[in-house]
Formats: structure tokens, sequence, C-alpha cells
């Protein structure tokens, strides 16, 4: 046990580049200043089916970290301590730990009695939970029972409300930009229209920065259900202006026709009740392909489809993925020092800061569509850039 206390970190949610650098720089910082540091593996499932029998073997739950472990995975992408998308006031009763089984048996159980006890059990002192919405919502929820929270912004769509960067938005949004530059080749050698489908279920985010960034001619977004025929008759507009003749178009995966909904892989949901997304993109691919009879003088223009996924969220983080979860994780470091809790740690117009971690589920993060989206022309709208912040849009606009 260190002389000043013990420091858990643990990732929940998807991955994505910044992780490890984040965990690091918490880690260093903690070990420099005289704090233990544990990591928790596989996010919140860590500490739902941790034994607390010092003789069982929790190695797949948690690992002491030290200075060599973090600086090898620091610079890397993804999370070495593993994430899950695990929520344990919500556990179905086939997913209950064997050893738990008899006392939990409920169709949905809620465990938090037990990961109270897991991090008494522990001895951590302080949590940094690392995640989106989802993950951070339970984050509040231990809060709520007295867990002492720290809690860092991650997720590639930025929509965790009270920030204005969440890790990993950055490496996504360039990622994006390369691979839609990447497969311009192809479109303008066939002289067709792309569908490129991106993340984002809520948020349209991943999808506005880019195109305003060059990266597509249009964008449709969850925030402005939009008119598939009119889409149509813009990329059309787009490709016969264009020299290659081709035009691309982002699209959001929870992205709605106009009197339509989200377009779901199935409805079994995770355990935070979203259900699986994905498909969009191939309907508004094949609809295009039906309405550019329509609109190109009879002549039908083949498309291609192409679900960008989990592209944008492998490999190394970009130079922004590396800086911000450096100074976030020294933030948070801050923050235990001088004993605060409940806190999540932020950048704001540009800097750094921490608000009230109840944040995270009080309001939602969206694009503000009346400042930054033509919904006549499908596309980000900006009239001045003056005194916004790096990624434009910020937390403030809900």
């Amino acid at each position: 046990m260190a002389v000043k206390g013990r420091i858990g970190i643990l990732t929940g949610g998807g991955d994505v580049p910044g992780l490890n650098p984040a965990i690091r720089a918490v880690t260093i910082r903690a070990l420099r200043e005289g704090w233990g540091v544990i990591g928790i593996r596989r996010g919140w499932a860590g500490l739902v089916d941790l034994i607390r029998d010092k003789n069982a073997d929790n190695s797949n739950n948690f690992q002491v970290l030290t200075e060599e472990i973090v600086n090898r995975a620091g610079r890397t992408g993804g999370t070495f301590l593993h994430t899950s998308r695990t929520n344990p006031a919500n556990v179905k009763r086939e997913s209950v730990p064997d050893h738990l089984k008899d006392v939990y048996t409920n169709d949905k159980n809620d465990l938090t009695e037990e990961v109270l006890k897991n991090l008494d059990f522990l001895g951590i002192d302080y949590l940094i939970p690392i995640g989106g919405d989802d993950t951070l919502s339970y984050a509040v929820r231990l809060f709520q029972e007295g867990v002492k929270i720290v809690a860092i912004p991650k997720t590639m769509d930025n929509d965790v409300p009270g920030t204005d960067y969440c890790i990993g938005f950055s490496t996504c949004v360039t990622r994006t930009i390369e691979l839609a530059n990447s497969l311009r080749t192809v479109a303008g050698s066939h002289e067709r229209l792309m569908v490129l489908e991106v993340f984002g279920r809520y948020a349209g985010f991943t999808a506005l920065l880019p195109t305003m960034a060059g990266a597509a001619h249009r964008c449709v977004i969850p925030e402005y259900k939009f008119d598939i025929e009119h889409l149509a008759e813009l990329l059309i507009y787009d490709r016969n202006r264009n020299p290659s003749r081709y035009a691309i178009v982002l699209v959001s995966e929870g992205a709605m026709f106009k009197g339509g909904e989200m377009v779901f892989e199935d409805r079994t949901t995770d355990p935070y009740g979203h259900a699986k997304l994905g498909g969009i993109g191939d309907l508004v691919s094949a609809r295009l392909k039906e309405l550019s009879v329509q609109f190109n003088n009879g002549h039908p223009i083949n498309i291609i489809n192409q679900r960008l996924g989990y592209l944008v969220r492998c490999g190394d983080p970009d130079a922004i993925d590396s800086i911000v979860p450096m100074a976030y994780g020294n933030l948070a470091l801050n923050l235990i020092m001088k004993k605060m809790h409940g806190r999540m740690v932020v950048l704001k117009n540009g800097r750094y800061d921490n608000v009230p971690l109840d944040i995270v589920t009080s309001r939602k993060k969206f694009v503000d569509v009346e400042r930054f989206y033509n919904v006549d022309r499908l596309r980000p709208k900006f009239e001045s850039f003056e005194m916004t912040p790096l990624f434009i849009m910020t937390s403030d606009n809900t």
C-alpha cells in the first residue's frame, strides 16, 4: 500500500486511440507523487466478477501498474487494460458471475453492492473511469454511493456533455478524412457516387467535421431527418459539375430518412439499452442508385458503399489524442491531490478545466443544427470561425 493511498483506473465502452496515453499520464504522475495505482481490467466488468479472496486468481480483473508497464503501451492505440460495455446496475441473470448466481437470481440484477465491496477489497481510495456517457453515467451512480470519482471523457463521437473535447475524436476525424481521400480515387475512376457510413448514434460531429474539412460533398446526421430524393439531387449535381465525375456523402450511423427511424442490425440491446446500429449506408446506397435515373437524364449511376467502422478507431493516436490525454491525466491527479472528487476533467473554449461529474447525466450533447448545419444543402454551415474553439462546435451548443 502506497503512503498516500491507491488510485484505480479503468476504461469502458468502445476503444479509441488516446486511452493508453491517458493511463500512462495518470500512472507516472501518481507514482512519483507517492500513490499506488491499480488498473481495473475490462472496464466495469473487472469490478463485477472479482472474487474477494486473497488466494483467488484475480489477474483477469486488475493489475498493479508501474512506469515500465504504462511506458510500453503509452504511445499505442486501444487500451491495454481492455474494455467492455458492462453495466453493473443492469446485469442479465446469465451474465452474473458464477460465485454470485445464488445471490442474484432476477432476469436483470443490480450488482452495485458487489462493486462497492470490491473497491474496498482492492483498497481503492479514488477511481478514475475513462469513458463515454454510458461508462460515466455509472460513475455518477458510484459517486452518489460515496465513491471518490474523477472522470476523464472519451468517445470518438465527441458527445459527452460538459466538454468541448473527448479523447478519440481527433483521430477519428483524421482517419475519416484520410480514408475518404484514399477512396475518392476509386470513385473518380469509375465516375460513381460514394456513400461512407461513419459512427455517430445520436450526434453527427464525426460526419460534420470531416465534411467541413473537405472530405465529402454532403453529410447526413442524426439531428436532422433528411429527404433522400433531395440528397440524390444534390449529389448528382455535385458529381456532374466535378471534372472527375464523382461525389461523396458521409452518413452517420444514426441518420434517419424523413418519416423513418434509426436502422438497426438487430433488436438485441447492450447493457445500457442500445440496439446495435448499422445499415443506413446500405439503404442510402440502394435508394441513390434507384433515384439516379430520375436526376441524371434517365441514366443510372453506380454506387460505392463503404462502412468505415472500426477503421477510424484503430491504430495509434494522432498528435491531439496524444497531448490531450496527457493533460487530462495530469488534471485528474491535480484534483485528487487537492482531495477533490465528483468531477470530470474537460476542455472548454480552448482551456483545460473541470466540471461536476453529474453533468454527464443532466443533458445530451448534439450538433446545433440551426447554427452549424444547412438543412437545404445537407452540409456544414458556418459564417465565421472567430472566437470558436479548435473543433468549432462546443458543449454549450445544446
